[in-house]
Formats: C-alpha cells, structure tokens, sequence
C-alpha cells in the first residue's frame, strides 16, 4: 500500500497550523474526501497512527491524504467536529448566522 502523505508531513501540519511561508490555514484531508482540521487531528492523533499503521486495510475516516491550505472556503468544516475551518483569504464572507 502506497501512503499520499507521509507522516512526517502530517507531523509538520500538526506542529504548526499555518502554512510556511505565508501563514495560511492548514487542514487535512483524509483518505474518504472530508476536511479534518489540525486540532480535530492533534485530538485523535492515536486513530491516525493507527490507521497508518495497519497493512492492507485502513480506516479511511482517520487515513491522511493530504495536507491543504483553505485559501478561499468560508463554508469549509471539520467532518469529525462540525468547527469551521478558518480560510485565508474569505473571513469577510463568512457567515455563520
């Protein structure tokens, strides 16, 4: 089984939840196609090295695909918590009403 992210990526993502340079918001993408923000991932970092860890078979809800800047998405969320993820460059936008 071929990873799309490594976990030192993942690591990185985690360490510090703007992007570098440019401070842009980080967030995850995991393996089933749903936004994770870095928190929600800091909290479930067990189901996350589980997940990468098993052969053959992964739990794709916790599986890391990737790690993406949200530079224009004011109505992206974090599938596990149902928190917005903050975007670099819609904040004015955003309504949360």
């Amino acid at each position: 089984m071929k990873m799309l992210c490594d976990m030192q990526t993942i690591k990185r993502a985690l360490r510090d939840k703007y992007a570098w340079p440019g401070g842009y918001p980080l967030y995850l993408l995991t393996a089933d196609g749903e936004a994770l923000s870095i928190d929600a991932a800091r909290n479930n970092w067990r189901e996350i090295c589980a997940a990468h860890m098993r052969q053959g078979f992964y739990d794709r809800e916790w599986f890391i695909a990737g790690v993406a800047v949200n530079y224009e998405d004011p109505q992206l969320y974090c599938a596990h918590t149902g928190d917005r993820i903050e975007s670099a460059y819609a904040e004015g936008e955003h309504a949360d009403n």
